[in-house]
């Protein structure tokens, strides 16, 4: 899944810290003082075994999401499971801390408890008990 973003780095660095992903070869951050080309561009975080996940491509202008009041779509989303309610505090306090705002919070829903969130370019995604 592609990603629109103003700041590709800046939104890979939140997912990379979420999911904890490596960069592909070539997408690292530079080294301190040294320009960042690829992350004014495109960024890759794949799996372990080199499956592409999550890429970060720039755009001028994004307009968030609107959940959950609808005046701008949802759009395609990144869903994460965990196996608690335990779990699903511990991810809120990660999501949080890196910068994550909550949208909307249904973690006493009888069925399948989740937290729906916005990265820091306000797209939405969700933490749910699976």
């Amino acid at each position: 899944m592609v990603l629109d973003s103003t700041g590709p780095r800046r939104r890979a660095e939140f997912y990379r810290s979420l999911l904890g992903p490596v960069y592909a070869s070539g997408d690292e951050p530079p080294g301190v003082g040294e320009p960042d080309g690829r992350g004014q561009e495109r960024l890759v975080l794949p799996t372990e075994e080199g499956t592409p996940q999550p890429a970060f491509q720039h755009v001028d202008r994004l307009t968030p999401s609107a959940r959950p009041e609808g005046s701008v779509p949802q759009q395609p989303h990144l869903d994460l499971s965990v196996a608690s309610r335990d779990d699903l505090r511990v991810q809120h306090e990660r999501v949080l801390a890196l910068g994550g705002r909550l949208l909307s919070d249904n973690e006493q829903g009888p069925d399948e408890p989740f937290r729906v969130y916005a990265d820091l370019s306000g797209h939405p995604f969700c933490v749910f008990v699976a």
